[in-house]
């Protein structure tokens, strides 16, 4: 892949947070590039198994349940 007409002030950022994290200017393009589409799988997999976490023993509700509930505590509310 080639990429064309990179703005120098982005090229230089890639340059700058490259020579930081101690990788190639290709390397970190690639990161940036993955990271921009959501390829980072590892990060994708940590998020998934954090969001599996905050589920775990949860029961799925109706949301007309939901609904319903919100709206009777909202009339409450206004009645008491």
């Amino acid at each position: 892949m080639v990429i064309r007409n990179i703005d120098d002030a982005v090229l230089q950022a890639l340059r700058s947070r490259a020579a930081a994290a101690g990788r190639s200017v290709e390397e970190e393009a690639r990161r940036a590039l993955a990271s921009a589409v959501g390829a980072d799988r590892e990060a994708a997999r940590a998020r998934l198994a954090a969001v599996r976490a905050l589920l775990a023993g949860r029961k799925d509700r109706d949301a007309a349940d939901l609904v319903r509930e919100m709206r009777d505590e909202r009339t409450r509310g206004l009645s008491g």
